[in-house]
C-alpha cells in the first residue's frame, strides 16, 4: 500500500511526499499539478494517455483537468515522490495556470531545490516559510516549463467552455456533486440527451463528467479531513457513499492511501 510520509496544507495548494508502489485511477484536479522523483525506483505518469517518465533529471507538470494516472515501476518497495498540487489563483495573469510542456528537464537549481522543499515538509519547519519554499518553487518550475517548451513546443493547448449548455451542466454538478448524482436529469436539466452530453462534455472540458465530479469529490473530501474532525464514516456520507469501505475504496484509490493516513500525516498552514 502507498503512504504518505508527509502532507502540507498551504496557501499555495498542497504538498506531498509519497512512497508509492500502486497505481491510482485516472484522476483529474482542478489545481496544477508538478511531479518530482526523489529517491527509488523512477516511475511513469500517464498524461492524457500519454507516458511520461519520472526521473531525478525530469519534472512532469500536468495542467488542470488533464487525466492522469500514476504507474509505478517497482511494485514492491515502490519509490519517492515529491507531488505538488497548485491553486490556480497563483499564476493569475501569468499565461494562466498552465505549464508550457508536460515533462522538462530538472536542473541543478531546481534539483537542489525540490530536495531541500521535501527535506522541510518532512521536517518540522515553520509553516510560513515552508509556504513561501514551496511557492519559490513553484514559480522556478513554471517559468522552466515555458522556457523549455520555448526551444520545443509540445503543441499543448488550452481549453475553454463555450457551450452555454455545458456551462449550466458545470453549474448543476457544482451545486449537487455526490457519489449518487443522476448524469441523466443533469443531461435533461442541461436540454441535451445523455449520449450528447457526454459527448459534449468531454469535448468542452477535456473530461468525463463522472471524472469531473470524482474531482469535485476529492476536493470535499480533501478539506473536510483537514479542516474538520468530522469521522471517516460522516465524510463518506455527507459526500453521498453507502459506506465507510465505500468511501476508503474511492479515496484511496484517487489520492494512493486511505484517508485515515492522509488526515495523520497533514500539517496545515492556516489563515
Amino acid at each position: 500500500m502507498s503512504r504518505a510520509l508527509a502532507v502540507f496544507h498551504g496557501h499555495f495548494g498542497r504538498a506531498m511526499v509519497y512512497q508509492l508502489n500502486r497505481p491510482f485511477n485516472v484522476h483529474a484536479h482542478r489545481e496544477g499539478h508538478l511531479i518530482f522523483h526523489i529517491g527509488g525506483t523512477p516511475g511513469c505518469v500517464e498524461v492524457l494517455e500519454q507516458p511520461q517518465s519520472v526521473r531525478e533529471d525530469t519534472v512532469v507538470a500536468v495542467n488542470p483537468w488533464e487525466p492522469h494516472n500514476f504507474l509505478p515501476k517497482d511494485l514492491a518497495d515502490g519509490a519517492l515522490f515529491l507531488v505538488l498540487y497548485v491553486n490556480a489563483e497563483w499564476f493569475a495573469g501569468v499565461r494562466g495556470l498552465r505549464f508550457g510542456c508536460t515533462t522538462f528537464g530538472r536542473t541543478a537549481t531546481l534539483d537542489r531545490n525540490v530536495r531541500q522543499a521535501a527535506a522541510m515538509i518532512c521536517g518540522a519547519p515553520s509553516l510560513k516559510s515552508l509556504d513561501g519554499e514551496l511557492r519559490n518553487l513553484i514559480d522556478a518550475c513554471h517559468e522552466e516549463s515555458w522556457r523549455q517548451a520555448d526551444a520545443a513546443p509540445d503543441g499543448r493547448a488550452g481549453t475553454a467552455v463555450t457551450d452555454f449548455r455545458v456551462r449550466k451542466s458545470i453549474r448543476l454538478l457544482d451545486e449537487c456533486a455526490g457519489a449518487e448524482i443522476e448524469f441523466d436529469a443533469i443531461a435533461r436539466e442541461a436540454g441535451l440527451s445523455r449520449p450528447h452530453f457526454y459527448k459534449l462534455f468531454r469535448t468542452q472540458t477535456g473530461v468525463t463528467p463522472h471524472l469531473y465530479v470524482n474531482t469535485l469529490l476529492m476536493e470535499k473530501a480533501l478539506d473536510s479531513l483537514v479542516a474538520t474532525e468530522a469521522s471517516i464514516a460522516d465524510i463518506g456520507f455527507d459526500l453521498g457513499f453507502s459506506s465507510q469501505s465505500a468511501f476508503t475504496h474511492f479515496f484511496a484509490g484517487n489520492v494512493g492511501m486511505a484517508p485515515t493516513d492522509y488526515r495523520r500525516a497533514a500539517k496545515v498552514l492556516r489563515a
